[in-house]
């Protein structure tokens, strides 16, 4: 498998954390790991510019990539991609993100592309993170906030992956949000909705940010994860 599509069911679910706790548990056993964040928004602007998502994969995966090749596009408003890009008189090029994909695939053994905000997100214009996924060729990993309202987010981001024909390796129950009686109920009744497989239950703290690999390694089903349970 040349990658994986990391995505959510909206934005600030924990992708970020997941994608960070596979890089680091993949390069513990031995992988080499790429990793591309497309595009980050409220990076803010000038100097201070930061994109601290791609900062953390990158150091994650344990990447000397410099830091443009790994997030081609770094915008300052914390908005939609395709919003924040036009603010700046930028258009995001999807053919530019898929030439980074490929410059990177090939010197590792996996390469974790971390989208932005939840499928149907734009990029620019109606072209969505659902089309880049497409264009890249990755299968699908839903990270999931499990909170109330996860169960229709869950449920709406994986029909819109079917209806595009995107491959859906499965999602995982981040327990991002602070505990409620809809995150004790959450699993079983999407395990009772899909036929989608839950890959892992990961109990999401704070302290949690400083090893991610520690707390995403063990909670993964790295079978069904990697090879889809059948091996592709």
């Amino acid at each position: 498998m040349a990658g994986l599509f990391i995505t959510g069911t909206d934005t600030g679910v924990g992708k970020t954390f997941v994608a960070r706790g596979i890089a680091a548990a993949l390069r513990g056993r031995g992988r080499r790991v790429g990793v591309l964040k497309p595009v980050e928004t409220g990076c803010g602007g000038g100097l201070a510019r930061r994109p601290a998502d791609a900062l953390a994969l990158r150091a994650a995966a344990g990447s000397a990539l410099p830091l443009d090749r790994i997030c081609p596009y770094q915008l300052d408003a914390p908005l939609a991609p395709d919003v924040a890009a036009r603010l700046e008189n930028i258009r995001i090029d999807p053919e530019a993100i898929v030439a980074a994909f490929r410059a990177i695939e090939p010197a590792h053994d996996l390469t974790l592309v971390e989208g932005a905000g939840g499928l149907l997100v734009p990029l620019a214009g109606r072209y969505s993170m659902a089309d880049l996924a497409r264009d890249l060729d990755l299968p699908l990993l839903v990270v999931v906030d499990s909170k109330l309202g996860a169960i229709n987010h869950t449920l709406l981001t994986l029909e819109a992956a079917a209806a595009r024909g995107l491959p859906v390796r499965g999602y995982v129950l981040n327990h991002a949000s602070a505990a409620d009686e809809a995150a004790a109920t959450n699993a079983s009744v999407l395990a009772r909705c899909t036929d989608t497989p839950c890959l892992g239950t990961i109990a999401w703290t704070r302290a949690a940010e400083r090893d991610p690999g520690e707390i995403v390694g063990p909670a993964l089903d790295w079978d069904r994860l990697l090879r889809g349970g059948g091996g592709d």
